[in-house]
């Protein structure tokens, strides 16, 4: 299949939930590690209060409410319990290293995870030689989504001019930040976690599209596609 060029010079693109379907397994286990830790929580509400934001944002918002710190070995067990469930379960998301193929722009990962987390979830699921080495964390910026930094931080990185960036992102909180950078942002809602009510979320968080198969993207970024446009497989 051919490759396609756009007026974008750079495709940014979340990691949980658009390029590894991870976001379900995840809550699970963040779950089901602070109500160990005395934090009793559902899955659903994981999701909710914390979806695209970073491990380290949510902890602090927990102890906050506490009024205490969690236990030493609290991200230990957390991190052991996702390696595990991970190494497991994860699947990259449908269509994603065919679309991956066809994108002729520079690509690259701004995610809330860990570096570890991010370079481990794309070895698990054999996207990580399509990215590497332009893997960006929330750990390298002061703020992370919803604030745009980490996605400036990626731009600058890769010398591209934020108006000339597309952000793909499954979250509010990425979308806000996408944004607020100034960017261009497609809301992706065909993940395992994602509900009837995703799409209509991220349009109103400010996406200027949305999507649900990523066989959509290339045609999506070769038209510069924006706000209004129909969306559908060629």
């Amino acid at each position: 299949m051919s490759s396609v060029s756009s007026r974008f010079d750079l495709v940014i693109f979340d990691c949980d939930g658009v390029l590894v379907d991870s976001e379900s397994l995840a809550c699970v286990v963040h779950a089901d590690v602070l109500t160990q830790f005395g934090y009793p929580i559902t899955a659903d509400q994981v999701h909710e209060r914390f979806l695209g934001r970073s491990a380290r944002e949510a902890r602090l918002e927990v102890e906050t409410e506490l009024g205490r710190v969690l236990p030493d070995d609290y991200t230990a067990t957390l991190k052991a319990t996702i390696d595990e469930v991970f190494g497991a379960k994860l699947q990259s998301i449908p269509h994603i290293a065919e679309t991956l193929a066809i994108l002729s722009q520079p690509v690259c990962v701004a995610s809330s995870g860990t570096p570890t987390r991010i370079r481990s979830s794309l070895t698990t699921t054999g996207l990580l030689d399509r990215f590497d080495p332009h893997l960006f964390s929330a750990l390298q910026v002061e703020r992370g989504k919803p604030q745009p930094d980490l996605f400036l931080f990626a731009a600058a990185q890769m010398n591209a001019v934020p108006e000339r960036c597309v952000v793909i992102e499954d979250s509010i909180p990425g979308v806000t930040a996408g944004i607020a950078a100034g960017m261009t942002v497609f809301g992706y809602h065909g993940g395992g976690h994602c509900s009837p009510a995703t799409a209509a979320a991220l349009t109103a968080a400010g996406a200027h599209l949305v999507f649900d198969d990523m066989r959509q993207l290339p045609g999506l970024v070769a038209r510069g596609a924006l706000a209004g446009e129909p969306v559908g497989l060629a």
